[in-house]
């Protein structure tokens, strides 16, 4: 994998915060296993010494993400999560046509630790996600999700509470997009196996307002990435 220029990643950046558009295959911390893959935490102390994570995403999850820049403005963001005061907005295609009109699904998760998380109504946490329809085609759905709480896999899962799954998340049961399905009369060669538009769940985060240090807000918008534009494109095309 040919790794992203820190710079190039940047969206947004003053004396406290770096908001970095993380591409999608590139992990947001170090991962368990002690490989020397690169990250966004990686790239940002190699960018500012002193840089921090302040949440993350999934690896295939692509979007905006911040970085504080310095121990002060990594607490005043912490305690923005923890009062729930940062406003995250996420974009999805979902498989089948869905009327979501601000709908809120209010359903405790747990998470084992292993990766595994289920929606658990005794032992689990809160979570809360609003979700609406942008877009609708024939057969897929571009969704808007307001994560409230910030819980592993949480807009994942709510999704698939409504049987509404994000496409390519084979997790929870998501079918990847194939040309195929679209088009009518394409054709492969016959030793070649189709691969799908989107090699990753149709999941990024598009949107993210919090206060900087100076209590003003911080609102930055991160572009899709070229796979989530192909595959709107080809919606666009084939299936509207």
């Amino acid at each position: 994998m040919k790794y992203p220029n820190f710079k190039d990643l940047i969206l947004f950046e003053n004396d406290d915060y770096i908001v970095v558009n993380k591409p999608p295959f590139v992990a947001s911390l170090d991962e368990r296993t002690a490989n020397a893959e690169v990250n966004i935490l990686r790239l940002a102390k190699q960018y500012s010494s002193d840089a921090q994570v302040c949440h993350r995403l999934d690896k295939e999850t692509s979007g905006a993400i911040v970085i504080a820049k310095n121990p002060e403005a990594y607490r005043g963001l912490s305690m923005q999560f923890e009062r729930r005061k940062v406003n995250k907005i996420y974009h999805a295609v979902v498989d089948g046509q869905y009327s979501f009109d601000n709908l809120f699904v209010d359903l405790p998760i747990l998470n084992d630790g292993n990766k595994n998380v289920s929606i658990d109504r005794t032992e689990g946490k809160r979570a809360e996600t609003f979700f609406s329809s942008i877009k609708n085609y024939k057969h897929y759905t571009l969704v808007e999700c307001k994560p409230i709480t910030g819980r592993m896999h949480q807009i994942r899962i709510h999704l698939a509470t409504q049987r509404a799954a994000i496409c390519g998340d084979h997790m929870y049961k998501g079918k990847p997009v194939f040309l195929s399905s679209l088009k009518k009369g394409y054709r492969l060669s016959k030793d070649e196996e189709e691969q799908p538009i989107m090699k990753r769940f149709a999941l990024h985060a598009k949107k993210i307002v919090f206060k900087g240090m100076d209590g003003n807000d911080i609102t930055v918008e991160a572009p899709y990435p070229k796979d989530f534009t192909t595959l709107l494109k080809l919606l666009d095309k084939f299936d509207s």
